[in-house]
């Protein structure tokens, strides 16, 4: 008998050791249906079961801060680069090497392999143009479109202190003033005057603009593609004055728990053909040589985009001070 429960304890201790090796957890910025899609066919092409949570990337970072002393998810897939950044910065992060990263130009990618791109989007307008035209508004082209009295109440944009997408509003604002802050904070406290409110992921106010609840949204050009070619009638403007982009990424985080699966996942994200479809199926423009474009996708060279230094807007300090003045100056006077 002694020796049957020795036998039936070894076994359990071998079959959870299995199972833990056919698992692991990941933070993913991505929308929640393709961060779906795509780790099912990950565990559909290797056996291993993705358990993950949807968040916006300042959410991400601030998740993975806060479990630093013990980690509860091993990679972190999608999300604005600057976030990647900041995440390296504060060593949330860990150096990986993968085979398969040789087809991501060095532009794309850190230099010591902290973080790899995945794909760009560039910043634009959405405007719904069923409710401007009962509301007699024009779709606005430019930054200073926005400004307009005209649009006040009218435009929807996600909360800096949470979504990529909008700290990279106030870095775009920064360059396209020289790095003169405080050119660019009267910019965007002028521009708060027509913000009805401020949403928690850099999706969400596009696809409010897509049901009509408000007219105007800032976001990425994918994410307002997919809302047109889903049949919601809007126009998506890139700013004539120039934008700013994205460049969603990917990281291993430090002390995970499954770092072996966490490095296959990674490895399988950057080689896979179907992944690859995934993502421009969604109307991502991939970085990685060779990738296919779906031909409604809206890339970097069909529009004017701004000189981004990404390193100093990802940059720990650069972005907490930003951050900290917008939330003193704009967030918390609402």
């Amino acid at each position: 008998m002694k020796r049957l429960l020795t036998v039936l304890f070894a076994f359990a201790v071998l079959s959870a050791g299995v199972e833990a090796q056919n698992s692991l957890s990941a933070y993913t910025t991505l929308e929640e249906p393709l961060a779906k899609a795509l780790f099912e066919q990950f565990q559909k092409e290797t056996g291993i079961t993705v358990s993950f949570v949807r968040l916006s990337g300042g959410e991400a970072v601030a998740r993975m801060e806060a479990e630093a002393a013990n980690p509860q998810a091993s990679i972190w897939v999608g999300g604005v680069g600057l976030d990647h950044i900041t995440a390296k910065s504060k060593n949330l992060t860990l150096p990986y090497q993968s085979r398969f990263s040789q087809n991501t130009r060095a532009e794309f990618k850190d230099p010591q392999n902290y973080w790899i791109g995945l794909y760009v989007g560039p910043l634009t307008f959405v405007t719904n143009l069923d409710r401007a035209k009962a509301l007699g508004l024009t779709p606005p082209k430019s930054w200073a479109d926005l400004l307009k009295p005209v649009y006040k109440g009218q435009i929807r944009m996600a909360n800096p202190g949470i979504s990529g997408t909008a700290y990279n509003v106030i870095t775009t604002v920064r360059t396209l003033n020289n790095g003169n802050e405080n050119v660019a904070f009267d910019y965007l406290k002028k521009l708060d005057v027509n913000v009805d409110q401020y949403a928690r992921s850099g999706s969400a106010p596009g696809k409010s603009v897509a049901t009509g609840e408000i007219p105007i949204a800032i976001g990425y050009a994918h994410d307002q593609v997919k809302l047109k070619a889903e049949g919601a009638n809007v126009e998506i403007n890139a700013p004539t004055e120039g934008t700013g982009y994205e460049l969603a990424s990917m990281s291993l985080i430090r002390g995970g728990k499954n770092p072996v699966e966490a490095r296959r996942l990674y490895d399988w994200i950057l080689s896979s053909k179907n992944a690859q479809k995934l993502f421009t199926d969604w109307y991502l423009v991939l970085v990685a040589n060779g990738a296919e474009k779906h031909p409604l996708a809206l890339s970097l060279d069909q529009i004017k985009t701004i000189n981004q230094d990404m390193a100093w807007d990802g940059d720990a300090a650069n972005k907490n001070r930003l951050l900290d003045r917008w939330n003193r100056e704009i967030g918390n006077a609402r």
